[in-house]
């Protein structure tokens, strides 16, 4: 598929509304691409939907109710659908959090992609879709100072190959791939967890990064979602992603 093809093709994201995924819609908008954005901030939505104009609307929901995730793959039936949305972790050491904190994104991120994968298997979406889940960096490297974050991403990454297998199986022809962001102070997570590293560690954020390069940004993931989807050399079904770009995961 090359980017032109994405024009007129729908495009379903989730956690639309900040960080990466308003800047994976954002990029879906500039090939073309109708976005359907779900977010929970109706106001973050709306001044996207100013941005973006025509080519872009705005879906207030939360993405972790499977209710949500049916009702819009059966309205939209998206060729493109990434599966963004996720809580943002109380950093804290592992002995200051409670199992609810712990589990958090276990109950939100983790539960957030099953349903919808599961959802893209059931309509099923058309041969040629793509579905692209945002695991994290920290599921290959962990993350000590986010409870159960680390696990979580990690398990993102295993029901997205689980759902890659079954396509496969039934012949869907539809292509499940996870992609791996290293974590970057250019997102509002990214920024808590950065700045909490950095204290931790007793440097300030832009040191704590040193000799590593620059930081990933929103629009990076959006082009990198654009390659994912359009690029015939990306055949890998997970990603590690950084300001330099994609390396493919075995």
């Amino acid at each position: 598929m090359s980017g032109n093809e994405l024009s007129g093709t729908t495009a379903l994201v989730t956690g639309a509304s900040r960080g990466f995924g308003r800047g994976i819609a954002t990029a879906l908008a500039g090939v073309g691409a109708q976005v359907i954005g779900v977010a929970r901030d109706r106001g973050a939505l709306e001044e996207l939907r100013g941005e973006l104009g025509g080519s872009f609307s705005a879906v207030v929901g939360d993405a972790a109710d499977p209710m949500v995730a049916g009702a819009l793959v059966d309205r939209w039936r998206p060729g493109v659908l990434v599966l963004n949305a996720g809580a943002t972790p109380l950093p804290r050491p592992i002995q200051h959090h409670t199992w609810e904190t712990f589990s958090r994104n276990w109950d939100v991120d983790v539960a957030h992609v099953f349903h919808w994968t599961r959802e893209a298997l059931l309509s099923p979406l058309a041969p040629g879709s793509t579905v692209v889940t945002l695991s994290s960096g920290a599921a290959l490297f962990g993350s000590p100072y986010s409870g159960g974050y680390a696990g979580a991403k990690a398990m993102i990454r295993w029901l997205t190959a689980y759902a890659a297998e079954e396509s496969t199986r039934a012949g869907l022809g539809i292509r499940f791939v996870s992609l791996l962001p290293q974590l970057t102070p250019e997102t509002a997570l990214g920024a808590v967890f950065a700045a909490a590293y950095a204290a931790r560690d007793g440097a300030d954020a832009a040191a704590s990064r040193g000799g590593q390069g620059p930081a990933l940004t929103p629009r990076d993931a959006g082009k990198a979602v654009i390659d994912l989807v359009t690029g015939d050399a990306y055949d890998r079904d997970a990603y590690l992603l950084a300001s330099a770009g994609l390396r493919p995961l075995p």
